[in-house]
């Protein structure tokens, strides 16, 4: 099992600055706790025993609390120094990890997907990346995944008024090796240089779970993750 995780918590969260205007987005505020104290328990029940958080946008303050408080796992620093994308944040946060193998999760998303399942089905797949996928209903607000018959992913569709659909769940499990080796420049975007061209290349497999989702990012998925965690 793979006990390293990337946390990509340096986006400058715009959509919610009516409800939160003064943090990143994985500093608001939730019942007692801010949203990153319930992504990491979260991460520590799944057998992640260090976590290296991708910062930016008021990144000071993050560092500030996970150093008052007593965490239930090691956290360790990449600030970028200035805005590199989400995949340019994953390579500059590779350098604090001390293993191969890694997860990445979005520090505004809560998925209670179970990693280990996830990391068996990566290694029986034979991927250099997979993803984590949600099925949903009745959405317009996330485009979907498209599978083969054995996972493999296929497509990555636009938005757009859906019945039902899997939606990427914002978890991955990858190598440092493999994403270095793709020779990507210092700025760029995860899903346009990464997930599009290596979808195209037939080498990305998705694993399913329908257990709890939840972004943060709009004004009312927020105040529904206050009904949640913040009993």
């Amino acid at each position: 099992m793979i006990r390293e995780c990337i946390v990509l918590a340096g986006g400058l969260g715009t959509r919610l600055r009516t409800e939160v205007a003064d943090k990143p987005k994985c500093m608001a505020p939730i019942g007692e706790h801010p949203f990153l104290y319930y992504l990491l328990q979260y991460l520590h029940r799944q057998g992640i025993d260090h976590a290296v958080l991708s910062l930016g946008y008021l990144s000071e303050q993050v560092i500030s609390w996970c150093r008052d408080t007593i965490l239930p796992l090691r956290v360790s620093f990449a600030v970028e120094p200035e805005p590199l994308g989400t995949g340019g944040g994953i390579l500059f946060a590779m350098q604090e990890l001390t293993g191969e193998e890694f997860f990445i999760v979005n520090g505004d998303t809560y998925f209670d997907a179970d990693l280990s399942a996830f990391y068996h089905f990566h290694q029986a797949a034979g991927s250099p990346l997979s993803l984590a996928l949600k099925p949903m209903k009745n959405f317009d607000r996330y485009g979907t995944v498209e599978l083969d018959g054995n996972n493999r992913i296929t497509a990555f569709q636009e938005k757009q008024q859906r019945q039902e659909g899997l939606i990427n769940g914002g978890i991955y499990l990858t190598s440092s090796t493999w994403l270095s080796n793709l020779s990507l420049p210092e700025k760029f975007s995860f899903e346009k240089a990464v997930l599009e061209p290596q979808t195209a290349n037939g080498l990305l497999y998705g694993f399913i779970s329908d257990t709890y989702f939840i972004d943060i990012g709009i004004p009312e998925d927020y105040r529904e993750a206050q009904k949640v965690f913040g009993q």
